[in-house]
């Protein structure tokens, strides 16, 4: 789905994190035949406090600096909740929902604001990518992922005729965003994009996520007590969010409902109909480990320099392993996700599609990664850089600031590093002598840091 770049990048590995923490001693899913039972009934209801309760919320102003995420300003928002829902009646009743369901949806409902502390944390950015990489590109999620695409070969094969997506690519997306659905989130899709719609920095975006979750109840699509998920609305095996869920889920089941929680069917076709639609090459991969010669030129590292893999192969780069490009005529771009020391790629357009899923290139990595060892192919085979010490949530910030005040452009500083402060990151390398790699390496922080 297209999401924003900053929110579902942090609930995607929020949930990762979380895992981190508690689901590594859970017993292996194929010691639970009835996994998948339990993941279509309705979660347990929570208890839901009342208005102007705190609870779950730490109470503290957010790391953003944003003026709507300062305690007060949650607070105040907070104590306007049902007014900000009243007002957005009008909106509802134009996208067809009734007064009586509207009332239905939204009764007792109350700001979540725990959701808060989530809204400016940023826990993917103190995980280095080989540690991403190797939880969820685990020997347990390629077998899992193996089984279900036996286990369900007629529906992926169906889902591939149709759509023209790899089968492995889809079955990739379903174990990275909930772990074949098992860690797909319990909260109320109303109520986490209602409050995210009222209180906080992302208005504007959550208010159409709400409407649209509104809508899927109003058209019966999905029931009111499963429909839900993440802290900021995605939900189901693929966590769609609503708005994504209007533009790419289908019925593929034919049963008149287009239920990406309940119907394997729909779940599947809905997530190939969203990559087709992104643009989706059918045919081609995503992309290829590379190994590069010496004396490289790391300007070239640059998302908006793509090249034909031929010209690639003519600069000296080949393919990790030794094998041919099957396709030297098409295009990709140069990436190092941890920098000269670590493993690099060139990546096609369909490692773009994946982004448009969720931009975050190490999530699109490993989307592909998980895909590649599922049809059998082999870990990667560069090292990476485990040494390096992966920079804090504070030191990000700095550097972001650092970098502006010598004149880089990086944008408002928010502690993420996606190709705009990478790019800033290699111009201030290549202006000290250092490799312009575009890794944010501590060297990198401390360089900075001298006059």
């Amino acid at each position: 789905m297209v999401r924003f770049a900053f929110v579902l990048r942090v609930a995607v590995v929020a949930l990762i994190a979380t895992a981190f923490a508690g689901c590594l001693a859970a017993p292996a899913l194929a010691q639970q035949p009835d996994w998948l039972t339990r993941l279509f009934q309705p979660a347990a209801a929570s208890a839901v406090p009342g208005a102007g309760d705190e609870a779950g919320w730490s109470g503290q102003s957010g790391a953003s600096g944003n003026p709507l995420m300062t305690a007060d300003a949650i607070r105040s928002a907070a104590a306007e909740f049902g007014s900000c829902i009243e007002a957005m009646w009008p909106d509802a009743a134009r996208r067809g929902v009734t007064r009586e369901d509207f009332e239905r949806f939204t009764a007792g409902l109350t700001p979540d604001l725990s959701i808060m502390d989530k809204l400016d944390a940023q826990p993917e950015f103190t995980k280095a990518p080989w540690d991403y990489l190797d939880f969820l590109v685990s020997d347990e999620r390629i077998a899992r992922g193996r089984e279900l695409l036996a286990q369900y070969a007629p529906t992926f094969a169906a889902v591939e005729r149709a759509y023209g997506v790899d089968r492995t690519i889809i079955a990739a997306i379903w174990g990275v965003e909930s772990n074949y659905g098992t860690l797909g989130g319990d909260r109320p899709v109303v109520r986490s994009t209602a409050t995210l719609a009222c209180v906080g920095r992302r208005r504007d975006y959550f208010r159409e996520e709400f409407l649209s979750a509104l809508e899927i109840l109003q058209h019966g699509d999905i029931a009111p007590d499963r429909l839900v998920g993440s802290w900021a609305g995605a939900f189901g095996p693929t966590q769609f969010m609503p708005t994504s869920f209007k533009r790419y889920a289908v019925d593929f089941d034919g049963d008149g409902r287009r239920d990406v929680v309940g119907s394997i069917p729909d779940v599947l076709a809905s997530t190939a109909n969203n990559l087709k639609l992104d643009g989706w090459i059918s045919g081609e991969t995503w992309g290829y480990e590379v190994v590069l010669p010496q004396q490289f030129n790391y300007l070239l590292a640059d998302r908006s320099r793509p090249m034909t893999l031929r010209q690639w192969q003519s600069l000296g780069i080949s393919r990790a392993g030794g094998a041919a490009f099957p396709q030297p005529q098409e295009r990709a771009y140069l990436l190092l996700p941890a920098g000269a020391r670590g493993p690099a790629f060139l990546m096609l357009q369909n490692f773009s599609v994946i982004m448009k899923y969720n931009p975050a290139e190490d999530y699109a990595l490993a989307i592909g990664h998980l895909a590649d060892r599922m049809r059998g192919g082999r870990p990667f085979v560069q090292e990476w850089p485990r040494d390096e010490r992966v920079l804090t949530l504070d030191e990000r910030y700095e550097m972001q600031q650092l970098l502006a005040r010598r004149g880089f452009d990086i944008g408002d500083p928010d502690g993420l590093f996606g190709p705009r402060t990478r790019i800033a990151i290699r111009d201030f390398q290549a202006s000290v002598g250092q490799i312009p790699d575009g890794f944010a390496s501590s060297g990198v922080l401390d360089r900075l840091r001298q006059p």
